[in-house]
């Protein structure tokens, strides 16, 4: 009997953290890899057309988040692996009709494409949260887009300098190369047990939620959520920057043609992050583990600060400074996505999912990285990819800190309260 139980434990462990890790990974082969092309001499109503590319990305991506907040939260079990499906073919078609249509007209298909994709995420984490083993799945789930963003990039550069496959149809050739892998991977991930008694127990059932639920926890964390999405906007923004002008950045940084950097430089970050986070599925305390994560995030911010000032005054190597910076956003961007908000249902006992928080700090948070590209392009656009990348990350420190500090503050007197008014409610029952 203990052995059949821990075999099982072992099976989900290996089987979820495999099959949703693989399928995230492949998403990005569908939305990432066109951002290694330059597109140079592309110019449309005065923006670069890489810059047109992405904000319509972002767009799509961004109104995708917002449609979630509501799908994503009151997603029924049987739906998901028809969603998916479905969504990656419309990311696939989109990629294959920006290869077709004229240039610069084609560039309203990235925003359909990032239409197709903003779900994804929600749909991957529904499959683990709610589960005491929901932080070592989902940090291999998140390790996924640290990792795969630069590996695809070197899979589409490497397309167009071997291969001489166009920057137009290169990433829907790339998109092609992970179809059957991402369909395997969600055949896998659509085996996994639903989460078990003990599970509940520990972490609180998860269910799908309706208007009148999401209205009622709205009003009830307004003021710490609202704190936590002010610095998760400006991390999005720095993180996507960093993401989708990373050739631009490694370039002006001595590292030009190189095909290995996406790649190599984000391999010791995924390392670090998930053995990092991985400790925090030791304290079995929700508690006690929400508040960490709050001191993490001061601690990654201190980070990326001191990281940039060291590089700029010349203490720190290029190289160094990009995997700093990169460990200091990604130690604070991965658990937004994932085991920070699972652990807040399951520490402040709340009714809903993951998925409704997650999915309000995204939306608004692909609402700033839009406005970051738009600053660069028009407020700031006589100032060099790595002056405004760094300003911008002095900045991120400072918010970062700040706003940490006050939601955990917030949070831990709203915590204190909901135990008083427990303790005052068992005393009148034995009462």
């Amino acid at each position: 009997m203990f052995n059949t139980k821990r075999k099982a434990k072992w099976s989900l462990l290996v089987n979820g953290a495999l099959a949703s890790f693989v399928l995230y990974f492949c998403m990005y082969a569908f939305r990432k890899p066109f951002s290694v092309a330059t597109f140079e001499g592309i110019i449309f109503l005065g923006i670069d057309f890489k810059i047109v590319l992405i904000l319509s990305q972002v767009v799509g991506y961004m109104l995708s988040k917002f449609i979630g907040i509501k799908v994503i939260s009151s997603l029924q079990a049987k739906n998901r692996a028809v969603y998916l499906v479905i969504m990656i073919l419309v990311a696939e078609l989109s990629l294959v009709l920006f290869g077709l249509l004229p240039r610069p007209y084609n560039f309203i298909l990235f925003f359909f494409n990032g239409l197709s994709l903003g779900m994804i995420w929600g749909i991957v984490f529904s499959y683990l949260e709610g589960r005491k083993t929901t932080e070592i799945l989902s940090i291999v789930l998140c390790s996924s887009f640290i990792v795969s963003s630069g590996a695809v990039k070197s899979v589409g550069l490497c397309l167009m300098s071997t291969l001489e496959v166009t920057q137009f149809w290169m990433p829907a050739v790339t998109g092609a190369l992970f179809l059957v892998p991402f369909m395997a991977a969600l055949w896998f991930l659509e085996k996994l047990p639903p989460p078990t008694i003990e599970d509940m127990v520990l972490r609180k059932k998860r269910s799908p939620m309706g208007p009148a639920d999401r209205k009622k926890l709205l009003g009830q964390y307004a003021l710490p959520l609202s704190v936590l999405v002010i610095f998760y906007v400006a991390l999005t923004a720095l993180r996507d920057f960093r993401d989708n002008f990373s050739r631009e950045l490694w370039d002006s940084i001595g590292y030009q043609e190189n095909l290995g950097v996406y790649t190599y430089a984000e391999i010791p970050i995924t390392i670090l992050v998930l053995v990092l986070l991985g400790l925090f599925g030791l304290v079995k305390s929700n508690h006690k583990a929400f508040i960490g994560f709050h001191f993490l995030f001061i601690l990654s911010c201190s980070l990326i600060g001191l990281a940039t000032l060291f590089f700029e005054r010349g203490l720190l190597s290029p190289l160094y400074w990009m995997i700093a910076v990169g460990f200091g956003m990604y130690a604070c961007y991965v658990p937004f996505n994932s085991i920070f908000f699972d652990r807040m249902i399951a520490a402040f006992r709340m009714n809903g999912n993951a998925g409704f928080l997650i999915y309000i700090a995204d939306s608004f948070g692909y609402l700033g990285s839009m406005a970051v590209l738009l600053y660069k392009n028009f407020g700031q656009a006589n100032i060099s990819w790595l002056k405004f990348f760094m300003g911008a990350l002095y900045a991120l420190a400072i918010l970062g800190i700040i706003t940490s500090a006050i939601s955990l503050i917030l949070l831990q007197r709203k915590y204190t309260r909901i135990k008083s008014n427990v303790t005052i409610n068992m005393a009148s029952i034995n009462g």
